[in-house]
């Protein structure tokens, strides 16, 4: 059990990597009414990568970072860096790519730094028995060298993991897989280092799914609050929805003084007009609500909810927005992201033409407009955003399709307000 000095320790580093990443930049509302949309990398699927699921990360000289699920040198994905040019350009380097055996394969997930400057990540599948890696990029003299922390077994100690990996502030990891664990339907771990640069794992909640319980945590990472509990999604086997076949929880993970951790649900989907399969990493407001989307419900497009704290201990959902499929937008998968002035950033993965980047603005009545930034073509401007947005610290917004681009193989786009 660690004391109180470290999760708040904790939830400091977290805030400020959190407000780092996500915005740093005031935007007045309709600041996005004439903006630019730049394509800044297209993908051949080639050596160099192709289809990129997940989101970007930036550094403090404003490089980006992210992986590929496909091509490199072997065809089972990259990690990439972006990095701007003089007059404009940008310029992709691939830092490492996976063979497909030991080392893993298929990074569905992104990548994440720590303090030293190297980077982690997780592999869907390879690893020595097939069902994926967490693993360590470190940069020496110039070279990316990777290292393998864990190679999930398929048991329970969890399988296929398709998510982030987070960090707490004394170096251990915590991620989830979609399946495996007890049931086979997921697990939450948490990776330890030990002195002779080993990992240790340890399965700090194995979902059992049904109405108590979710199941199979999908690509969404997990957060902290700053008292140091665990915050996530599962996309299934919560209570069903009501037009059938999907599920979705909201859950938080709380240590105990014995060192073991306490799950608590926090929201069931209901489908309809309540949504379902939760994909996307959540984020805090400053009041402690909790933001996200669901990728179905209503008539199946998905929408973007708040999750609040009643004085009774529930938490009660809202729908912000929902989506109506076509010019509307349809199955955001990747989340939201918050500018300083409140307004909400995210993508959906479909709708006419394929896919958009939207933002969302709130009135003093507490309703929500959406402007559209940029409508995905599904040609060379790319198509399919599969993951979120994030800003630089002059309030442009990068991200990545998974389709779509000269070669159709993917691409990383920036839009300017």
């Amino acid at each position: 059990m660690k004391s109180n000095k470290f999760w708040a320790a904790a939830g400091r580093v977290l805030a400020a990597a959190t407000v780092m990443i996500i915005v740093t930049l005031m935007l007045a509302p309709g600041a996005w009414a004439a903006n630019t949309y730049k394509i800044l990398y297209s993908f051949t699927g080639g050596t160099d990568g192709g289809g990129s699921d997940a989101g970007l990360i930036l550094d403090a000289a404003g490089n980006l970072y992210g992986t590929t699920s496909g091509g490199g040198a072997y065809g089972f994905g990259t990690v990439f860096q972006m990095t701007p040019n003089s007059g404009g350009t940008w310029t992709e380097t691939v830092l490492y790519s996976f063979a497909g055996g030991s080392d893993g394969a298929n990074p569905y997930a992104g990548v994440i730094f720590d303090d030293g400057g190297n980077l982690y990540g997780t592999t869907m599948y390879g690893g020595n028995y097939g069902y994926g890696t967490v693993y360590e990029l470190a940069l020496n003299s110039g070279t990316w060298t990777e290292s393998v922390l864990y190679t999930f077994t398929g048991g329970k100690d969890g399988a296929i993991p398709g998510g982030d990996v987070i960090l707490d502030a004394t170096g251990n990891l915590y991620g989830e897989t979609n399946n495996g664990g007890v049931l086979g339907r997921g697990v939450v771990f948490q990776l330890t280092p030990n002195s002779g640069g080993s990992w240790t794992e340890r399965v700090l909640h194995s979902f059992v799914g049904g109405s108590k319980d979710g199941s199979n945590p999908r690509y969404a990472s997990l957060i902290f609050d700053a008292a140091g509990n665990l915050y996530g999604t599962t996309a299934d086997k919560g209570v069903r929805c009501s037009y059938g076949g999907d599920w979705g929880t909201v859950f938080e993970l709380m240590p105990s003084q014995d060192g073991k951790w306490k799950e608590k649900l926090l929201h069931h989907f209901l489908g309809r007009k309540s949504g379902c399969r939760p994909t996307g990493t959540l984020i805090f407001d400053q009041y402690g609500s909790l933001y996200g989307v669901a990728s179905g419900g209503y008539v199946n497009t998905g929408n973007v909810f708040k999750l609040k704290l009643g004085a009774n201990g529930k938490w009660n959902e809202q729908v912000l927005y929902r989506f109506a499929g076509g010019d509307d937008g349809a199955y955001p998968q990747g989340g939201v992201v918050f500018d300083t002035a409140g307004n909400l950033y995210g993508t959906t993965a479909a709708g006419q033409p394929a896919g958009q980047v939207f933002e969302l603005i709130p009135d003093s009545q507490g309703r929500w407009t959406k402007q559209v930034l940029h409508y995905f073509q599904g040609g060379t401007d790319g198509a399919n955003p599969a993951a979120g947005v994030v800003f630089d610290t002059t309030g442009n917004l990068y991200g990545t399709t998974a389709n779509g681009g000269s070669s159709g193989a993917s691409i990383v786009f920036e839009i300017s307000p």
